[in-house]
């Protein structure tokens, strides 16, 4: 059988191991240590963000962001709906509302033109958001500016999620780090991983010193077990810490890498009839190109769909994947307002994401994209 290409795998460089080690060494086999105190300075230092809590998930970021800005049961949060669940389950365990909000076409990220309709139409109901959840898909950042302009006119909280976007930046400024609060995901497809994991950032110290008392079961400052709130086991291990460590060293390695591959890609099969790749809009926007996403139209390529591409690459042992499926698309989540033109819809029937992992070989892209190139008729 051929070789097995995944879509996203870890990465390691093998430095990793230094710190696990100290870990062991040292017996820091817990959700404190001086491997979780360094990755969060490690983090903010590569970020410019202030202060940082090192967290199991990204979703428990999102989960705690929430927390922070006091969302509730009956309160409406507005978030991107061309996204993974992940983004949208924490605002039902609070059991607030999901407000949907479609994609514009340049990035495919939250529209800042829904936004303020979304916005507006809300207040003019008599329930105004309580906070706006903005999503980076695949690595490249939305409008984030106009984003935050908005968010501001109506003086509502946003919590920027970058889970698949750490590294990249719009004007040269960090993604993460133009909301309120930011959210990182580490886990085991990210561009870089510590196996499970996540961070929340921000400028605002009460918060992240809060987010890290939430995360370790909000025990209270006492000699005995005491306990004033709920608290939730959120905390990334000192040992899962150290791979975050190693792989903060490879950060802009990784990065490079993966834009290579994309650009890899484009060369070879941009030209295939009905083929549109997500692409930089501008120079304002520089993508780590987390996963390469592309459209492929049946009515321009002779017949052929994405699904047809991923099963031919499935047949060959490479790991393809559609589009996320729209929030607002979800058995769960499909009676919950939503706000568009269906856009990510039209997105999802189209598109697919191929192997995108920073070890790719030359000949593992040659393979691919041969296999792509078969399935498309003679020209």
């Amino acid at each position: 059988m051929n070789k097995k290409i995944y879509l996203s795998p870890p990465h390691m460089s093998g430095d990793e191991r230094k710190y696990i080690d100290d870990a062991f060494d040292s017996n820091w086999i817990a959700p404190v240590g001086p491997n979780i105190n360094e990755f969060e300075r490690e983090i903010c230092q590569y970020t410019d963000s202030k202060y940082c809590a090192a967290l199991s998930s990204g979703t428990a970021a999102i989960h705690l962001a929430l927390l922070l800005l006091g969302i509730e049961k009956g309160d409406e949060v507005i978030a991107s709906t061309f996204t993974f669940a992940a983004t949208i389950n924490p605002i039902i365990y609070q059991q607030a509302t999901p407000i949907l909000v479609e994609s514009e076409p340049g990035s495919w990220n939250m529209s800042p033109d829904f936004l303020q309709e979304t916005i507006s139409k809300r207040v003019n109901e008599g329930k105004k958001p309580k906070a706006i959840l903005f999503v980076h898909i695949y690595g490249m950042p939305g409008k984030i500016e106009k984003i935050k302009e908005v968010a501001n006119k109506f003086d509502i909280p946003l919590i920027e999620d970058a889970s698949e976007a750490f590294g990249s930046k719009y004007n040269g400024k960090m993604l993460g780090t133009f909301g309120d609060l930011g959210v990182y995901s580490f886990n085991g497809n990210k561009i870089i991983t510590t196996s499970g994991g996540g961070a929340l950032v921000s400028n605002n110290k009460k918060w992240i010193d809060q987010a890290i008392h939430l995360a370790t079961q909000a025990r209270d400052e006492a000699h005995h077990y005491q306990h004033s709130q709920i608290g939730y086991n959120y905390r990334l291990s000192n040992v899962l810490a150290g791979i975050g460590r190693g792989q903060m060293e490879v950060i802009d390695q990784r990065i490079s890498m993966r834009r290579a591959v994309n650009q890899f890609y484009k060369m070879q099969l941009d030209s295939l009839p009905g083929v549109q790749f997500l692409t930089e809009p501008s120079a304002e926007y520089f993508s780590n190109h987390w996963l390469t996403a592309l459209l492929i139209d049946p009515d321009q390529s002779g017949g052929v769909t994405a699904d047809q591409v991923i099963k031919k690459l499935a047949d060959q042992n490479i790991e393809a994947r559609p589009f996320w499926k729209p929030m607002h698309l979800q058995p769960v989540f499909e009676s919950y307002p939503y706000y568009g033109d269906g856009l990510s819809k039209r997105l999802f029937e189209k598109g697919l994401c191929l192997p995108s992992g920073s070890s790719l070989t030359e000949n593992d892209l040659l393979r691919i994209v041969e296999i792509v190139k078969g399935v498309f008729p003679t020209i």
